[in-house]
């Protein structure tokens, strides 16, 4: 088995130095505590300020942790409020719909499945915490699409990948599916991405209003649909569940 990478490592240890001082430090300092050879830890400090994990005095030339690990730490944190929020909400969906439910968030140009409730009955099923799903093709992801143009931004231009028959893949039918998708307050997909299977998704708010992730219910046509149409009562219930996760993220009432 490989070891590990000696800069990262050195890079990893300055990183804790910093952040366990209540001050900052020289690079005399840090090559000192840390047994480096000043060159080697002056390459190291100066490639993370770089990439704004270290922040340097322009006075004593001292070294501080930077804007960039608060900004990756918030995320972390974002999410794992997300999730802990959602925990609940997400069992009593899955007990309601008798369906797999996941929650997502915005990761790159797709969507990571952060919490999966399994479907309540005794099926083999597999865990998909960390995977990724599509953007235009799946309800989670087109709900994201509509609300954030963040998202919207990630999808970028097109055309998109075609999964199945029903996918859509011009950015203009994305566009227009998105603006039906803010006017009913909710997605569907019903065989864009994998055949046989429908999802229902809606937005998740913070606090602030803003989208932070969706919540969606995912099973085989049949019981997602009815006359060729997902049913309204899970629509309902799935609405019902982003509006409460919202609401304990402090949204309010909406």
């Amino acid at each position: 088995m490989p070891g590990p990478i000696q800069s990262l490592s050195r890079a990893a240890a300055i990183l804790r130095l910093l952040a366990g001082g209540e001050r900052r430090l020289g690079l005399s300092e840090v090559s000192t505590a840390l047994g480096l050879a000043k060159g080697t830890a002056h390459g190291i400090l100066r490639t993370l300020q770089q990439e704004g994990f270290v922040e340097q005095d322009p006075e004593s030339g001292k070294y501080q942790l930077g804007a960039e690990l608060l900004r990756l730490g918030q995320s972390y944190l974002d999410v794992h409020e997300l999730r802990a929020r959602a925990l609940v909400w997400a069992d009593d969906l899955a007990r309601a719909a008798g369906e797999t439910v996941y929650l997502g968030v915005l990761h790159q140009q797709g969507v990571l499945i952060v919490h999966h409730v399994f479907r309540p009955d005794d099926t083999r099923q597999v865990l998909e915490v960390g995977s990724m799903q599509p953007l235009h093709s799946t309800a989670i992801g087109k709900v994201l699409v509509a609300y954030d143009p963040v998202a919207r931004g990630e999808l970028g231009d097109g055309p998109y990948e075609s999964y199945t028959l029903r996918t859509l893949t011009e950015p203009a039918d994305v566009d227009a599916e998105c603006s039906l998708i803010r006017e009913r307050g909710w997605a569907d997909s019903v065989e864009e991405t994998w055949e046989g299977v429908a999802s229902i998704a809606a937005l998740i708010q913070d606090r602030r209003r803003n989208p932070v992730g969706a919540v969606c219910i995912n099973g085989p046509v049949e019981r997602i649909c009815q006359d060729g149409f997902v049913k309204p009562s899970l629509v309902a219930s799935v609405r019902s569940a982003a509006r409460a996760i919202s609401r304990d993220l402090g949204a309010g009432r909406f």
